[in-house]
């Protein structure tokens, strides 16, 4: 079980490191962070793959998580920075978002 446990923190720590990487566009570190937290992934799944019975586990698998969404967010954030760009380069007017069912032509 203690092996679990310093995986999902080890899962935690590499979180942390993805989100500052993405704030700080370090792609290397995002490489770096992303990767570890891969091998840290394998080894909870490893540890049976069961949900965890234990309190703090399950607290730890919570902030993992809730970290995860916090990159997720930066991630699509980065994403649609990058799409308004290329709409502006394209000679689009770079709107996001548009009514439900409006397909522009042209």
């Amino acid at each position: 079980m203690n092996s679990r446990r310093d995986a999902l923190i080890q899962v935690i720590e590499c979180l942390h490191a993805e989100i500052a990487a993405l704030k700080a566009n370090d792609v290397a570190a995002l490489e770096r962070a992303t990767q570890a937290k891969l091998v840290a992934i394998e080894t909870v799944a490893a540890n049976d793959n069961m949900p965890a019975q234990d309190h703090e586990l399950r607290l730890l698998a919570a902030e993992a998580n809730r970290l995860n969404e916090t990159a997720r967010i930066y991630v699509n954030l980065m994403a649609a920075n990058v799409r308004r760009r290329l709409q502006v380069l394209a000679g689009h007017d770079g709107t996001a978002y548009r009514a439900a069912g409006a397909v522009a032509f042209g």
